[in-house]
């Protein structure tokens, strides 16, 4: 049976104190470089690992990071969770990944459960029934690292990743307008969350400075984000069931923007000849519907990394850490068939090409 190497085993066959070996694993200012060179080069040809359950005793600390979502199957926060595991297992830190479904007393049960496992701290992204943040309000008054990314909760001051929803949003809805939409409905998530919040203010803003007033009646909120696809099918019915129904749909969620597609073609509509659409979307598929979905992408891999990063600066710092900065990154949007120009828009610029 194999048997790992142990800092013993290279301090023998080197020569030298197990001190020496440890601090020149740890990079210390205190161990010549060639000496150095020498310990590393012995510990990769013998593909020494670190002892979690030593480290931990050592240092007092699991070595380990709680990640809360709402679902690891959204594309966003799957890709999310490759940029968390990225960075933490090269800083020697294994992830435990729990998912909300959307649910508050799942989250609350999910956070208890990894604080009591002793994670040394987590990142988590608020579930669409969260608008009450007590459960992380008591560990971050008792010290517990904690980073939010992508749905925030702004009264806890700590670090904070999150993408320019503003921005995207406005973006998805002047793209719509420029291809001649007139009458843009919203469907978005849950209305207390942060990127609901930011992402309608970019709709509205969008409306207002293109001369188009705004329609409260052409607002739809779908509390789980598009996981019960019932609630998202009547949000749509109601959309185009309307007397003057609206000509294009700006979704704000990865599974909303997916699901309003769906809905749209089950109920009989050509997308985007009856309707247009655009929405935020992580998705590799969204080329290859049909048709191919105009999306806003998020930078979701960087986004788990920048949190991460904060993350174990928090967890790693000698001293409290009294000041915070909110991350923002940039979204890109992405347009394709289902925003395409409106027939008559078409024929306008085909007419004014001729003349």
């Amino acid at each position: 049976m194999y048997e790992p190497i142990t800092i013993k085993d290279i301090a023998k066959a080197l020569g030298l104190s197990t001190s020496t070996v440890s601090r020149a694993l740890r990079g210390s200012y205190e161990i010549s470089p060639e000496t150095k060179k020498l310990v590393i080069e012995y510990a990769e040809q013998y593909n020494y690992r670190p002892n979690p359950i030593a480290l931990s005793l050592k240092e007092r600390r699991s070595r380990s990071i709680g990640v809360v979502v709402c679902e690891i199957a959204n594309n966003f926060f799957s890709q999310a969770i490759n940029g968390i595991e990225s960075i933490a297992y090269n800083r020697g830190y294994h992830v435990i990944i729990s998912q909300s479904h959307e649910s508050y007393e799942r989250e609350v049960v999910n956070v208890e459960h990894l604080a009591s496992r002793s994670v040394d701290g987590l990142l988590v992204s608020l579930s669409s029934e969260t608008d009450q943040i007590e459960h992380f309000r008591n560990l971050h008054e008792k010290g517990f690292p904690i980073v939010f990314f992508d749905r925030i909760a702004e009264e806890i001051e700590t670090f904070k990743v999150v993408v320019d929803n503003y921005k995207g949003a406005y973006n998805a809805t002047k793209h719509l307008i420029d291809s001649g939409y007139t009458r843009i409905a919203h469907v978005t998530s849950a209305q207390h969350l942060s990127i609901s919040k930011e992402r309608l203010e970019g709709y509205k803003a969008a409306l207002a400075d293109h001369g188009i007033a705004l329609e409260e009646s052409l607002i739809r909120f779908c509390n789980h984000g598009g996981m019960i696809y019932a609630e998202l099918e009547e949000a749509v019915k109601s959309l185009t069931a309307m007397k003057n129904r609206p000509d294009a749909i700006f979704s704000a969620g990865d599974r909303l923007t997916i699901s309003c597609l769906n809905a749209l073609k089950s109920n009989g509509f050509r997308i985007p000849e009856d309707i247009g659409l655009v929405g935020f979307s992580n998705s590799p598929l969204v080329e290859l519907l049909s048709p191919a979905l105009s999306v806003v992408k998020q930078p979701a891999f960087e986004m788990g990394q920048v949190a991460t990063e904060l993350l174990i600066q928090l967890i790693e710092s000698k001293r409290p850490v009294t000041e915070f900065e909110k991350v923002v990154l940039q979204t890109e949007l992405f347009t394709r068939d289902s925003s395409a120009a409106k027939a008559t828009e078409k024929k306008a610029k085909a007419k004014k090409a001729v003349n």
